[in-house]
C-alpha cells in the first residue's frame, strides 16, 4: 500500500487513503495513518529520528529509545532526535523539535531545534529533562489529557 499510495500522497494528489483488507481493522488503520505521516499528509503521532549507533555510543541507545517513546508516543506531531554521539547526531537529527544526544559517559545534551539548551546533564535525569524542556515550549500534554 505504501508504495502504491505514497508517491501519489507526496505529489499532492490526495489528501486520505482507504486501504480494504481482511487484516485486523486497527493493524489496517495504524498502517494508513503511518502512510499518510510518512507523506506528510496528516500528522497523527509523535515521529522518532534515531541514529543506528556505533562504537561512539556510550548508553544503550535500544532501551533509551524505547523510554523515550513511552513517555511522549502521546504527543501529536512532535519530532525527537536521539542520537548517540556529538559526532553526527545533531546533523542527523537537524529536523526534529527536540534532541537527546549522547555526549559522553553518563553525560547527555538537549536540544530544541538545533540549539544545545543543556549541556552535559546526567543520563538518569535525562528524560525528566526532556520532558520539562517540552514543557517549558508548551509541547508537552500529559497523558492522560490526550
Amino acid at each position: 500500500a505504501a508504495m502504491d499510495l505514497g508517491g501519489l500522497q507526496i505529489d499532492g494528489f490526495g489528501d486520505g487513503i482507504w486501504i480494504e483488507s481482511d487484516l485486523d481493522s486497527g493493524f489496517v488503520n495504524e498502517t494508513a495513518f503511518g502512510i499518510l505521516q510518512a507523506c506528510r499528509t496528516r500528522i497523527s503521532k509523535t515521529e522518532y529520528i534515531s541514529c543506528p549507533s556505533c562504537g561512539r555510543t556510550l548508553f544503550d541507545l535500544q532501551e533509551t529509545t524505547a523510554t523515550i517513546r513511552a513517555r511522549t508516543d502521546h504527543l501529536k506531531g512532535v519530532k525527537i532526535g536521539i542520537m548517540g554521539c556529538i559526532v553526527n547526531g545533531p546533523g542527523e537529527m537537524a529536523d526534529a523539535d527536540y534532541g537527546y544526544v549522547g555526549t559522553g559517559v553518563g553525560k547527555i545534551s538537549l536540544y530544541k531545534g538545533q540549539e544545545v539548551v543543556k549541556r552535559n546533564i546526567s543520563a538518569e535525569k535525562a528524560v525528566d529533562e526532556l520532558i520539562n524542556l517540552m514543557d517549558s515550549h508548551g509541547d508537552w500534554i500529559e497523558p492522560d489529557n490526550v
